[in-house]
Formats: structure tokens, C-alpha cells, sequence
């Protein structure tokens, strides 16, 4: 099941991922804009009840960590992306990557790339 996120949460969450465990402190002193520090900690409690982060006790402070690895919630803000960009369809997010011109693959990636068409296509079949 997809969790909805508001812009804050996802920016609360992106920090304890990049950190791996942070506490409110660390979180509020990461964000580019001044937040107060109850809204913090208000958006943390929100993210925990909805089983995103977890949070334990060190010391006198509550330190949280992200519930799923990376990857899980990498692949669940992919689907998002291309639910609402491309309307479901990987191909033209894809396609809309490499016409980039910024874009440049090196030849391990491309290798990976028909590695992972190959494998798809014979699923398909």
C-alpha cells in the first residue's frame, strides 16, 4: 500500500534516510528553511503513526530511523513519479532520461540496461 506524503513529510524523511537515524535536533538543523521546532517533531510523530519511522530513546532524546530500506521507498516514490508524470508507462520515463542531452551512459550501464530488457521481455512472453 502507497503512503501519501505531504511535501513535509517527504523532506523529514529524505533527511533521516540520508542520515540513517536522526533525532528531531538533526532533522530541523538539515532543512534549508527555518521550521519550528514542535512542527518537527509534530511531522515526525505523523510519519511514525503512519509506520515510516520508528523512534527510540537515547538518553534524553528520541532518535528515529526509517521503517523500509531505501530501495522500498525508492521504488514506491519511482511508481508515484511515474504514475503522475507518465502515466504508468517506463518507457516514456525512460525515453524522456536518455533524449536528455545531459544524459551520458557508460558502457556497464548500457550492458545493464539490455540485461534488464532481455529479462523483462522473455517474462513477458
Amino acid at each position: 500500500m502507497e503512503q501519501e506524503l505531504s511535501k513535509r513529510e517527504r523532506q523529514l524523511l529524505d533527511v533521516i534516510y540520508t542520515f540513517g537515524e536522526a533525532s528531531a535536533t538533526q532533522v530541523r538543523e538539515s532543512l534549508a528553511d527555518d521550521l519550528a521546532d514542535p512542527t518537527v517533531r509534530t511531522i515526525l510523530n505523523i510519519l511514525e503513526g503512519k509506520g515510516l519511522v520508528s523512534r527510540r530513546l537515547i538518553g534524553k532524546k528520541y532518535v528515529y530511523r526509517p521503517v523500509k530500506p531505501k530501495v522500498g521507498a525508492g521504488k514506491l516514490a519511482l511508481k508515484r513519479v511515474l504514475d503522475v508524470f507518465f502515466g504508468g508507462a517506463v518507457e516514456d520515463a525512460i525515453a524522456a532520461h536518455l533524449t536528455d542531452p545531459k544524459t551520458v551512459l557508460s558502457k556497464n550501464q548500457v550492458a545493464k540496461l539490455r540485461k534488464l530488457i532481455n529479462e523483462a521481455r522473455k517474462e513477458g512472453e
